[in-house]
């Protein structure tokens, strides 16, 4: 029996009426599928079983990615890559259509959901993610929490939160709750950020003095000029006052300079 790497954030799925839950979210027949981090393979094995037309996993842990190469080496259409996710270039190796799984290690889920917003062709070749967050983040992404990281996730994906996970569903038992969020594309970008990373810049700088008013920060990003291009905004007010599309404008202005 592998144990679990506390460095590697794994806390395994055990719960098989979860990983039901999980795939009744979509239709996996036919289709190519991405799995993030399948661990010892229970959501894998329930993927398997609704004939997928191709499986791609992505597995950091050696050991665990050569014991699922041996278990599914009957399979000609899986393929396991023994990489960290965030050193692959995702983009380049996905297939059309493709369907993104993934119960994200806690310490590095929000990087991983942002590599694929920062896809160089939008719509992108990926049709749905599916994946797992701390509730905690989850609620920062679909805007419960509103923020930087729901600012950025709005920019190119629609997300519903789907359902949560108790700590009794995963060995070894987190301490916090999970949740399922389902994200799909949008096909139809009306602001044309050039760089992901400025957004990403812009909204730290923004939210890192969350209570102070933006009229400060926006001077130090945006000329006069530009700043009156932005329809008479409210300079008192506060980084959560903003939507996401003011700053979206923003990063535009910022780029045009």
């Amino acid at each position: 029996m592998i144990l679990p790497k506390k460095s590697l954030g794994q806390n395994f799925l055990i719960d098989p009426n979860i990983t039901e839950k999980i795939l009744k979210i979509t239709n996996i027949e036919n289709k190519n599928i991405i799995e993030i981090g399948p661990g010892r393979g229970a959501l894998t094995e329930a993927i398997l079983k609704k004939k997928p037309k191709s499986l791609l996993m992505i597995e950091k842990d050696k050991i665990l990615a050569n014991q699922l190469k041996i278990k599914l080496k009957n399979f000609n259409n899986v393929k396991v890559i023994n990489k960290d996710i965030l050193d692959i270039k995702i983009e380049k190796i996905i297939k059309s259509k493709s369907v993104i799984l993934g119960n994200l290690p806690y310490n590095i889920s929000s990087k991983i959901l942002i590599n694929f917003i920062k896809f160089e062709k939008w719509p992108p070749k990926f049709s749905e993610i599916i994946f797992m967050f701390q509730k905690e983040v989850a609620e920062k992404i679909i805007g419960k929490s509103y923020g930087r990281l729901s600012i950025i996730t709005n920019y190119k994906l629609n997300c519903e939160k789907k359902f949560e996970v108790s700590p009794n569903c995963f060995y070894p038992r987190p301490k916090v709750i999970s949740s399922v969020i389902h994200f799909t594309p949008k096909k139809n970008v009306f602001f044309k950020i050039k760089n992901l990373e400025n957004l990403e810049k812009l909204t730290n700088i923004f939210f890192s003095k969350k209570r102070k008013m933006i009229k400060k920060n926006l001077h130090k990003v945006l000329s006069i000029d530009q700043i009156k291009k932005l329809k008479d905004l409210n300079l008192s007010l506060r980084p959560a006052d903003l939507k996401p599309e003011t700053y979206y404008k923003i990063v535009e202005l910022i780029e045009s300079k």
